[in-house]
């Protein structure tokens, strides 16, 4: 049984195939990175963003690590989740694309 289920950004599944549009705030809007997880015992969990920590706690599996968390300037950037649990170890890169203003119509 794989440690980590499924990754949701913004309450939709992550699937970094997507249009990321669908994924995408406005500047100082929040998002929301929650990793669903299998298993059983605790896993520690760190979300990261160009080197600093937005995220991070310790799960008692299963069950989920959440994290909110925002920008105040435009751009695009990638973040690294990390789980440690069950003897597995588990990274995945997530982007992050925050917008200057919503959109107009």
């Amino acid at each position: 049984m794989k440690l980590l289920k499924m990754i949701k950004l913004n309450n939709l599944q992550y699937n970094m195939n997507r249009d990321p549009q669908v994924y995408r705030r406005s500047v100082n809007k929040d998002f929301r990175l929650q990793a669903l997880l299998n298993g059983s015992g605790t896993a520690s969990a760190k979300f990261e963003v160009d080197g600093k920590v937005v995220g991070e706690g310790n799960v008692t599996l299963p069950g989920t690590f959440e994290t909110k968390f925002s920008y105040d300037t435009a751009g695009t950037r990638i973040g690294t989740l990390t789980i440690e649990g069950n003897g597995e170890s588990v990274k995945e890169d997530i982007r992050i694309d925050v917008m200057e203003h919503d959109w107009i119509g």
